[in-house]
């Protein structure tokens, strides 16, 4: 299977309970660039048969309304998470959001059940992605082998509170700091997309509070996270996403180091810093990703 790398804009995901209609019907007003419809944490067991029957429905509502993509979180153990993917491998899916990975064999499984049913299905090979969600201590020690697992994942994340619970510990910042740290060092290193926050998704009164640590995460290096409230959506889309002024930076950075080159220069100045090559990267890679979320901005339902 080949796939091209190229990975979506998911600066905002908005979990919506597939068993709740009115915040199904809600959803594709909140501007989240993906809505996550949610069969694990939000439905209970005796409901999750029914659920998975209204993930059609739901991802066409979506399709046809919005410009959302379209994600499905799906259960452990593997008895429950076959049937969710059954439901999930459908036209419109564009990824499939994985609970308590346990290692690169867990993904390689289901990634090999997902390539089954697009075949059986007609749908295109590869096209659905994965996102892990490493939630205890022992999957997190092998978290570069989980990057790696298959070209399906685009991302990993950190699930804050079943990660908190599983070290005896409270979800704070400072105790999330360092496995949350070792996600975006483990999915850099593999080339795939580090998701999350700082901190834990589950308190969303504290706006001015939330705002903070989604700009501290996106300085080390988180490109988006998953949210349990619309409110928390237009916070994710402004704090993942270039600040003009970072921008016109950029700009001028890149703008220079071309005149240098010309001059036969490998560094250069601007307001008394030294700017050479990683710093042109840096910018480089700020303008392309303004690029692609202008795109997902414009972009027609």
């Amino acid at each position: 299977m080949t796939m091209q790398r190229k990975f979506p804009v998911w600066r905002s995901a908005l979990f919506v309970p597939a068993n709740v209609e009115r915040f199904v019907v809600k959803a594709v007003e909140r501007g989240a660039d993906a809505l996550i419809i949610d069969l694990e944490d939000s439905v209970p067991l005796a409901q999750k048969d029914a659920a998975r029957a209204l993930v059609p429905g739901i991802v066409k509502r979506f399709r046809d309304t919005g410009k959302s993509d379209v994600m499905v979180r799906i259960n452990q153990p593997l008895e429950l998470a076959v049937r969710d993917i059954e439901a999930a491998v459908i036209q419109g899916v564009d990824a499939i959001k994985i609970t308590k990975v346990e290692g690169a064999e867990h993904l390689r499984l289901l990634d090999e059940m997902v390539t089954r049913l697009e075949i059986d299905r007609g749908l295109p090979l590869g096209k659905i992605w994965f996102v892990g969600l490493i939630e205890a201590p022992g999957p997190l020690a092998r978290a570069h082998d989980i990057a790696r697992s298959t070209p399906r994942l685009a991302g990993i994340s950190l699930g804050a509170e079943d990660y908190a619970t599983a070290i005896g510990a409270k979800p704070t910042e400072e105790t999330l700091l360092m496995p949350k740290q070792q996600v975006v060092q483990a999915a850099r290193a593999a080339g795939i997309m580090p998701l999350g926050t700082i901190g834990s998704v589950a308190d969303f009164a504290d706006l001015d509070g939330y705002t903070r640590i989604v700009r501290r995460s996106a300085d080390f290096g988180f490109v988006g996270s998953a949210c349990i409230h619309p409110s928390l959506v237009p916070i994710l889309n402004a704090g993942f996403s270039p600040s003009t002024q970072d921008v016109e930076y950029a700009e001028r950075v890149v703008a220079l180091n071309k005149q240098a080159a010309a001059e036969g220069r490998a560094s250069f100045a601007i307001d008394g810093k030294m700017i050479d090559i990683p710093i042109v990267q840096r910018a480089e890679a700020l303008l392309e990703r303004a690029q692609a979320i202008a795109a997902r901005t414009h972009r027609s339902p």
